[in-house]
């Protein structure tokens, strides 16, 4: 049968259910109140390579779109990854970001000038690479494949973050803009399907392309958490 938009879709989904982000052991942590005060504030810095970065990856993916009113849909994603001022009151993501460090005692120096992790490095060199490759790759591994769990995954974290180690909404403002602001930038990729992926050889490009951002992010997963367990 033919690769058609639809069974790409439920590919990309049945691979966010095997390879669940909120299932991996750093997450798990998190959400039984494993970790220590001092090891969220690790994770947190660490996790900072997304939203403090934004700019590699958004950025890319606009730089990089073939088609104008696409480019113009991708330069509102990219507005208000910057500004904030569509979903957050004027106040950019890394600046929520910052926000949440501020809510757990970590000063901006600290969080603008984290050390990060081998597999932090390593997802933001892949990150920023794929998101400029090609615009559908680029599409497939930022909003296909990192934003789309985004809704799910940030409920549990906030909740985590809230209940177990005491949080308030002000610090935790990011978590609830992206309820909103993640579930539009996912469905600009889904789409994008129809429109960039028209042969077989670009939707199975899609899906590989997923698959392999899913385990980037797991792999980076995987070092933070070792990273973090080392702190007492």
């Amino acid at each position: 049968m033919p690769l058609d938009a639809k069974a790409v879709l439920a590919e990309v989904a049945e691979l966010h259910r095997r390879k669940a982000f909120y299932k991996h052991p750093l997450w798990l942590d998190l959400y039984a109140g494993r970790l220590s005060r001092e090891q969220v504030k690790a994770l947190i810095c660490q996790y900072g390579i997304i939203p403090l970065h934004n700019h590699n990856y958004h950025g890319r993916l606009y730089v990089v779109c073939p088609d104008p009113i696409w480019r113009s849909m991708i330069a509102e994603v990219v507005y208000e990854e910057g500004t904030g001022r569509l979903y957050a009151n004027g106040k950019a993501h890394g600046e929520l970001w910052l926000q949440l460090g501020d809510g757990l005692g970590i000063s901006r120096e600290a969080m603008m000038n984290t050390a990060y992790c081998a597999g932090a490095l390593a997802f933001r060199a892949y990150f920023s690479s794929i998101c400029g490759k090609s615009f559908l790759e680029g599409v497939a591994a930022h909003m296909l494949a990192g934003e789309a769990p985004v809704t799910t995954d940030g409920v549990s974290r906030y909740k985590a973050l809230r209940d177990v180690y005491g949080l308030d909404d002000h610090a935790l403002e990011f978590f609830i803009v992206h309820q909103t602001a993640d579930e539009d930038h996912a469905g600009i990729g889904v789409k994008l399907l129809d429109e960039f992926a028209r042969t077989e050889d670009d939707r199975r490009l899609v899906i590989r392309t997923v698959e392999d951002t899913i385990d980037m992010f797991n792999l980076m997963f995987d070092d933070i958490h070792r990273y973090v367990k080392k702190i007492h």
